[in-house]
């Protein structure tokens, strides 16, 4: 495999053919020539993007938040409908505002006074700085999360069908056609996100027509986990036929029968942490045999790596019994393969495209760039090309966030941080 270097672009088998200076995004969707943009922080939104000409793709249009603390990260097309996610912004350092309570009653009664601000900002994870902003959200609190429906019959002018406000923090990834939204989001009388789908007959008012969750995230029913948090929960369902392939995050992957969408009903699942550190992200069955094989992919997002455990990979999946899934094999980078492994930043996978092309996986690996995988043989992954982006000015590595490939074979590159680019195979 040869390898060139150019203007901090590390490459293999693939080229760059246009650079967009683009805010950075969660997720990117291409379909009949143009760019679907979903942005990770506002008051960035959606951007739609003309790529008819991939040398010189043009904004046009952007699409704003529901207001500053919401930000509309994902999106998806189905026919004439545009779906775009929304989730309270920096949802994570919020959440500790459910801490504040607890933590200055605990702190109170092990010091025997009322904790200053520095103690108490310790004992709940932020800076000092921020226990003002905390406490402000968490007084404010958070009624906004759920989806909007649009419609883009003309991609440079949608209109807005509709806005379903969901629970807690709203929702994150999804899948969508023309008939259904299988949504993830959290819910009243539950914890963590779960599987909502919406019937989008009339998408100017989407109806709920079943849930699916894991047991022990109803609590409104008495379930009680057996896990902490938030760490068993749904990240995002996709509809192959008539089942779910959900991956849910440390609870690892399930498969879901939706013959009947009103009852969902699980037939399997397949979980490998511990010992495996990294959460489940994405669980896609191929349509099509590869070698004879029916296979699923799974990936593992890079989220929070401890030095000395193994980075976010992809595992290839033998699929034949949907309810009873097994590993064929892994496909993993070595930090050696990316000259910003340890610049800062995340270092391993997050996400893949998810439609099959042949038996490659294009694979979106933050700072390794993306890495084209052939799975021919299913048990031996091997890597055939590579493109790693220049960071741009401010940035110390890529942060590869999402991928998706169109007709032409051209690939699509979105940075969780800034920027997109547009890679051509050769």
């Amino acid at each position: 495999m040869t390898v060139s270097m150019n203007e901090g672009r590390m490459t293999s088998g693939a080229r760059q053919v246009a650079r967009m200076n683009i805010a950075g995004g969660g997720q990117v969707v291409v379909r009949d020539g143009y760019l679907f943009v979903g942005h990770m922080s506002p008051p960035e939104g959606t951007s739609i993007i003309d790529v008819r000409d991939p040398a010189s793709p043009k904004v046009v249009v952007k699409i704003a938040p529901p207001d500053h603390y919401s930000h509309t990260h994902k999106v998806r097309v189905a026919g004439d409908l545009m779906i775009t996610n929304v989730e309270r912004h920096r949802r994570h350092f919020y959440r500790k505002g459910e801490m504040l309570e607890r933590g200055m009653a605990d702190l109170a009664k092990k010091l025997g006074r009322a904790p200053s601000d520095a103690e108490l900002a310790e004992a709940v994870g932020v800076a000092a700085s921020d226990l003002a902003d905390l406490r402000e959200g968490h007084a404010r609190g958070y009624g906004d999360g759920g989806f909007r429906v649009w419609n883009i019959a003309d991609p440079a002018s949608p209109k807005l069908l509709s806005y379903v406000r969901t629970g807690g923090i709203g929702v994150h990834r999804f899948d969508m056609d023309e008939n259904y939204a299988y949504i993830s989001t959290e819910m009243d009388g539950f914890i963590g996100n779960i599987l909502v789908i919406y019937d989008l007959a009339d998408p100017t008012n989407p109806r709920e027509v079943s849930r699916w969750w894991i047991p022990g995230q109803n609590l409104a029913a008495g379930e009680k986990p057996d896990w902490k948090g938030q760490r068993h929960r749904l990240h995002h369902a996709l509809r192959v036929g008539d089942k779910m392939w959900a991956a849910c995050w440390y609870a690892g992957g399930y498969v879901i029968d939706i013959s009947d969408i009103t009852k969902p009903k699980t037939l399997g699942s397949y979980n490998y942490h511990p010992p495996f550190p990294e959460p489940t992200h994405t669980l896609m069955p191929l349509p099509e045999p590869i070698a004879g094989r029916q296979i699923a992919l799974m990936v593992d997002e890079e989220h929070d790596h401890v030095p000395g455990q193994p980075h976010g990979f992809i595992w290839i999946m033998d699929a034949r019994d949907p309810a009873n899934l097994k590993p064929i094999s892994t496909f993993q980078v070595s930090e050696m393969d990316s000259p910003y492994a340890r610049a800062g930043g995340r270092f391993g996978a997050h996400q893949f495209q998810e439609k099959q092309i042949g038996s490659l996986i294009y694979a979106a690996w933050f700072a390794g760039g993306l890495r084209v995988i052939d799975i021919a043989d299913p048990e031996k992954p091997k890597e055939i090309a590579f493109y790693v982006p220049e960071p741009f000015p401010g940035h110390k590595a890529p942060q590869s966030n999402d991928v998706d490939v169109d007709e032409r074979g051209l690939v699509y590159l979105l940075d969780r941080d800034h920027g997109l680019e547009i890679i051509e195979m050769i």
